[in-house]
């Protein structure tokens, strides 16, 4: 008696064995399948193999193409822009590189790349700036893609004071001239008039590309830079000022992951866990 009822339940096990391998199997697959599909639509070829570290770019690939780019709501456009933030702050070139030309492929424009450059000046320095926009250039020229490009500026040497407070002010008041009252002589004006100036009056009023993706960039970068949680909890609310909703802020962390390493995410996504508009 004992041997019918075993055969029932050794079958019934082995189904279910078999089952949850086939699961697996397709899971995979599916992914697999996932990352040739992305692949091919932004850099515009197959996969191939690399000769020299095979298992570590099959990791890679399946995981960023795969499955970070079906997590949240970004569109494609916008993933790309987030990931040529990491690449410019970490002045990883040959990869900037690479996601110019699959910006481009995907629709962005070149004056949103260069613009999104261009607003991390105050924020990285105008010395890596200017290393990331040679990068760009290259992939610019590569293409047929006549320089300079269009002029985007709309503030003069006599307005970029006015015109910076008017977009500085709605998003994060006057906390930064407040807290910079208390220092000697001279500093307690030119800092924060420096950062309305340069930050918000020469680059957060220029064209080219909308302040919601100016500001989200924004917080990427800070995000991929580290140390920058004080900027950070305040570039969240800004976002939220704007429109970007805390669902867009963690889209853009996932998808920063695997460029920045899971602590920076970590740290930014507790920041967005807690930030509120007042």
């Amino acid at each position: 008696m004992k041997r019918i009822f075993l055969i029932p339940i050794l079958f019934t096990l082995t189904i279910a064995t078999v089952m949850a391998q086939t699961q697996n199997t397709a899971s995979d697959t599916s992914r697999i399948t996932r990352a040739q599909k992305k692949y091919k639509e932004l850099f515009m070829q197959e996969i191939t193999a690399s000769k020299t570290d095979p298992e570590l770019m099959d990791i890679l690939q399946r995981f960023i193409f795969g499955e970070v780019f079906y997590i949240g709501n970004l569109d494609d456009k916008t993933r790309e822009l987030v990931t040529i933030t990491a690449l410019a702050v970490n002045q990883t070139y040959p990869q900037l590189k690479a996601h110019t030309n699959a910006a481009l492929n995907v629709g962005v424009t070149p004056v949103e790349i260069r613009e999104v450059i261009y607003q991390f000046s105050p924020f990285i320095g105008f010395p890596k700036v200017l290393n990331a926009v040679e990068t760009i250039n290259e992939v610019f020229t590569s293409r047929g893609i006549k320089l300079p490009l269009e002029t985007q500026g709309t503030v003069t040497e006599q307005n970029r004071l006015e015109k910076g407070t008017e977009m500085q002010v709605p998003l994060y008041g006057d906390g930064m001239k407040k807290n910079m009252g208390t220092l000697p002589a001279e500093f307690a004006d030119a800092v924060p008039r420096v950062l309305t100036e340069l930050c918000f009056g020469d680059f957060y009023t220029r064209k080219g590309l909308d302040l919601k993706t100016r500001e989200l960039m924004v917080f990427c970068a800070l995000a991929t830079m580290g140390g920058t949680e004080r900027q950070m909890a305040s570039h969240v609310v800004g976002n939220l000022k704007v429109g970007n909703d805390k669902e867009t802020l963690l889209s853009a962390m996932i998808q920063l992951y695997p460029y920045v390493g899971f602590p920076r995410v970590s740290n930014a996504i507790n920041i967005i866990k807690e930030a509120k508009v007042e």
